[in-house]
C-alpha cells in the first residue's frame, strides 16, 4: 500500500497539472510537493501516542501545514476540484487549530 502512494501522489499531481491555472509547471511542482506535505501531515498525526506535549507539537505542525497547502490548493486548482480540496484542508486546519487552543498550553 505504501509503495503505491508516491505513484498515486504522482498521479493525482499530474491530473492537477492540467488544470493547474495557466498550465504553469510551477503549480505542478507546488502540487505534487503540497501533497506530499499533506500525506506526511497525516501520517504524523496517526502517530500521535497520547503523550499531550507530544500531539500539541504534531497538532501545531499539522495546523501550518494545511494552512501552506491550502494557499497552494488555491492558487494552482480551479473549480470543483479546487473547492473539494480546499474545504478539506481548511476543514482540517480549523479543527486542529481549535485542539491546540483549547487542550495545549501556550508556549
Amino acid at each position: 500500500m505504501r509503495a503505491a502512494l508516491p505513484a498515486a501522489l504522482l498521479a493525482l499531481a499530474l491530473s492537477g497539472q492540467a488544470r493547474a491555472q495557466g498550465g504553469d509547471a510551477t503549480c505542478a511542482r507546488d502540487l505534487l510537493v503540497a501533497q506530499s506535505m499533506q500525506r506526511q501531515a497525516i501520517d504524523q498525526l496517526e502517530q500521535a501516542d497520547g503523550d499531550d506535549a507530544k500531539s500539541c507539537r504534531i497538532w501545531r505542525r499539522h495546523v501550518e501545514t494545511m494552512r501552506r497547502v491550502a494557499g497552494v490548493y488555491a492558487r494552482c486548482l480551479s473549480g470543483s476540484e479546487r473547492t473539494s480540496r480546499l474545504a478539506q484542508v481548511q476543514g482540517s486546519e480549523k479543527e486542529f487549530a481549535t485542539a491546540v487552543r483549547t487542550r495545549c498550553p501556550k508556549s
